[in-house]
């Protein structure tokens, strides 16, 4: 059996943390002494190792009381949501690393960076965690890692050029399948395949994110109508 001082002591709680826990119904201790010390034995100790469990996995004192009242609660169910809530502090930290490591590579390719561009690709990250999955995205990344800075700042001048241009044909009613158009569609190709690969899930995740981003749209230029019509463009190339 242990008194309320040694408890408190072996776990890093406080005595008063213990004390409010008894009052609260969530830890009553077994016994007491003749002078009414607490104290507490195996099974307390078992229900402790359960509310600190559920404490770390952020519940709050009262849902921890509710679990516990709950038989089929066990503790090794506690300690399986504390392995899960684990995993995906895990998932974070990765993706914040993933983050840092594509903002310090965008950093490394451009000369001069400003707040608003710095947002904006700590956005366009964030954007990209929602579509994609993290296989994914590090293949996009492996694929932009291989482009010298200079090649980069090429491909982040050739985007939008060649977005106006394609937009220009589309709006003035050109066939995709023309020469003029079907040259784009090749240039919008090789740049996908250079800065994205080739893999069919991928490059479908990303149209996905385009057609479900209006902000994103607004500011790239890409829109459904647009993919569709590079995308017959595209075919029109393959066939030719």
């Amino acid at each position: 059996m242990w008194k309320v001082g040694a408890l408190a002591k072996q776990t890093g709680l406080s005595i008063r943390m213990l004390r409010y826990y008894d009052q609260i119904g969530l830890l009553t201790p077994s016994a007491r002494t003749p002078s009414g010390h607490r104290l507490y034995g195996p099974d307390d100790l078992d229900r402790l190792q359960r509310v600190l469990s559920l404490r770390q996995l952020g519940f709050a004192l009262e849902e921890i009381a509710e679990c516990l009242r709950r038989p089929e609660f066990t503790l090794e169910r506690v300690v399986e949501l504390h392995l899960a809530r684990v995993d995906e502090q895990i998932r974070a930290r990765q993706r914040i690393q993933r983050r840092l490591e594509t903002i310090a590579a965008h950093l490394r390719a451009a000369r001069t960076v400003s707040v608003d561009e710095f947002i904006q690709t700590i956005e366009a990250i964030t954007m990209s965690e929602k579509y994609l999955t993290p296989e994914q995205m590090r293949e996009i990344d492996g694929h932009r890692e291989l482009l010298d800075p200079a090649r980069q700042q090429e491909v982040i001048a050739e985007w939008p050029r060649l977005i106006a241009q394609v937009r220009e044909q589309m709006d003035a009613g050109a066939d995709p399948a023309s020469e003029p158009v079907v040259a784009l569609a090749r240039r919008w190709k090789a740049l996908v395949h250079e800065t994205t690969g080739t893999d069919t899930g991928t490059l479908k995740a990303v149209r996905t994110m385009y057609e479900g981003e209006p902000d994103l749209q607004a500011r790239t230029g890409l829109d459904p109508r647009m993919f569709e019509y590079i995308g017959r463009a595209w075919a029109a190339a393959g066939a030719a």
